[in-house]
């Protein structure tokens, strides 16, 4: 089942940079510089569509409307992603500066200082953030309890720690660096990474197992069109879900992170046309 509905910003015409510096590559450049640097030489290539929405997205960290991105498209590792940033940058696409993170095998691509930023407000207590319990151990998704929050401070706070490490680092136009994960819950260190306003929390103790199954979510996706890339194609910037049962308890906090984002929306012109949906599922089964 579900329900929809949706809230837009006002037009705004594609094409004006916001670096005139930037030259706008065509995106047949765009896709090539991913399929050389991303490719297997054992598998097919990564689809067009693909690596423009990955350029994209990239462009969406460097222009500070998300903190990260985590690379899911196929097995390259964090040379290739560093590569591939690499030569994005000397096609003039993206600035210098972004930094690849290494996670126990995952990869993300972020902005040290918008990171730290990010890292920096949700442990003062100025992001929107709220952690969400979803232990397979409890009947429903709770808000997270006072003694687990602990917990995810001290995760926060190693985070910041090893970007602001990074930070003091000679700068390079594309640097990279390896964190420890040990015992790290890495769907919460993703979730507050990419910035989320809701990340979800579970015992590290129960594996993967959790209580969303069959339980009405409300999923948020953000799009815009990307002025960079020829014909404005469309970017999904977030997705992600909240329990419909909490929603009325975190409405309040979700509709600061649009207001956030609608803001930072308005602050640059690499993309237009914000679009912020809802959609209440249910599924059988939810991959975290």
């Amino acid at each position: 089942m579900s329900s929809r509905g949706s809230l837009e910003m006002p037009s705004r015409e594609p094409g004006s940079l916001s670096r005139a510096s930037w030259p706008a590559p065509a995106p047949p450049m765009l896709v090539a510089a991913a399929q050389r640097a991303l490719g297997s030489k054992k598998k097919r290539g990564l689809a067009p569509s693909a690596c423009l929405h990955l350029a994209a997205e990239l462009l969406a960290v460097a222009v500070s409307l998300k903190p990260a991105v985590l690379y899911d498209l196929n097995a390259a590792g964090a040379t290739q992603i560093q590569n591939y940033v690499g030569a994005l940058q000397g096609l003039g696409f993206l600035p210098p500066g972004l930094h690849i993170l290494e996670v126990a095998g995952s990869v993300l691509v972020l902005s040290l200082e918008g990171t730290r930023r990010h890292l920096e407000r949700v442990l003062g207590g100025r992001s929107p953030t709220a952690l969400v319990d979803v232990s397979a151990t409890l009947a429903c998704p709770a808000l997270c309890p006072q003694d687990r929050l602990g917990e995810i401070q001290r995760l926060v706070t190693e985070l910041l720690s090893h970007l602001k490490g990074q930070e003091r680092v000679p700068p390079m136009p594309v640097s990279h660096s390896e964190l420890p994960s040990a015992d790290w819950n890495l769907c919460t260190m993703f979730g507050v990474l990419l910035g989320y306003p809701i990340p979800y929390v579970f015992s590290a103790e129960e594996g993967y197992d959790h209580c969303l199954s069959l339980t009405p979510l409300r999923v948020f996706t953000a799009q815009a069109s990307c002025c960079r890339i020829g014909g404005s194609p469309r970017v999904k910037l977030y997705s992600f879900s909240v329990p419909e049962s909490l929603y009325p308890i975190l409405k309040e906090r979700l509709d600061a992170w649009e207001q956030k984002l609608k803001a930072q929306a308005q602050d640059q012109t690499d993309f237009a046309n914000l679009s912020i949906s809802t959609e209440v599922v249910t599924l059988a089964a939810v991959a975290l």
